[in-house]
């Protein structure tokens, strides 16, 4: 008979988090779950993440904090560009049809992303508390947008925190096929170019392992994340060049990126 695991502990606003390893384990009713409460403000949010701990949700909930294991991590020497895609971006880019763009509308990113369709969930966790944190976060320069622009319109993108060369992704959205896949494509490229060795995808599904993601023990995320967030912050700035990290040797025909 599997024990029941401790009550959670509930944070006042601006408390310390408990240590990753006191989340609930496997086989539990919620598996990483690891306390209630405390503030969504930027200090907060980075000392959360810094600590390999995320904020997830639903409307009618306190503030819960998790801390998964196995952690769902997208190695940028792994990912997989699959043929179609690959094409895909190859003839976009070829047309100067394509661009990508970090950070020129991240609240609007978000806003798709709240709205974008779930498998399974009739609802969002991306609630309008949610947006206007990371709005915050964003204005700190801690969280970032990357944008699929074609023919001048935007109609994918995902949003994502970054601290040091640590980089946490969060949601991403698409009106097209491909969309967002060419934006964490664009992701990967810069990180490749940049020197991020990992994408924290946070869970496990199937489509991220199909992208090359694969999970890992939550002990060896964290003593990674030690040493990414101990490096320098990332400039936010997308070049064409930076297709070439994923052998797409067009990018110097591609249309200029438009950044803030």
């Amino acid at each position: 008979m599997t024990q029941a695991p401790a009550p959670i502990p509930w944070l006042a606003p601006g408390a310390a988090f408990p240590p990753p390893e006191q989340a609930w384990p496997e086989g539990s009713p919620a598996p990483g779950l690891l306390a209630a409460g405390g503030a969504l403000d930027a200090g907060s949010l980075q000392r959360a993440y810094a600590s390999g701990i995320f904020p997830w949700f639903s409307a009618g909930q306190p503030i819960l904090w998790w801390s998964t294991d196995p952690r769902m991590l997208l190695r940028t020497d792994a990912f997989r560009l699959h043929r179609s895609l690959r094409k895909r971006i190859d003839q976009l880019l070829r047309a100067g049809r394509l661009q990508i763009r970090f950070d020129s509308d991240f609240r609007r990113v978000m806003a798709h992303c709240a709205q974008a369709p779930r498998g399974g969930q009739s609802g969002t966790w991306i609630l309008p508390e949610m947006v206007d944190a990371y709005c915050n976060l964003h204005a700190a320069g801690l969280a970032h947008s990357v944008e699929t622009w074609i023919d001048g319109e935007l109609v994918a993108g995902l949003y994502c925190v970054a601290l040091g060369h640590a980089v946490f992704g969060e949601s991403m959205f698409t009106r097209v096929n491909d969309g967002s896949k060419i934006a964490l494509a664009a992701l990967v490229a810069f990180g490749l170019a940049k020197g991020v060795e990992q994408i924290d995808c946070q869970q496990v599904t199937r489509h991220l392992a199909s992208l090359g993601a694969r999970p890992a023990r939550r002990a060896d995320f964290l003593q990674s994340l030690r040493v990414q967030t101990a490096q320098p912050a990332l400039q936010w700035q997308f070049e064409p060049v930076y297709w070439k990290q994923l052998g797409l040797a067009c990018a110097a025909a591609a249309a200029p990126t438009e950044h803030l």
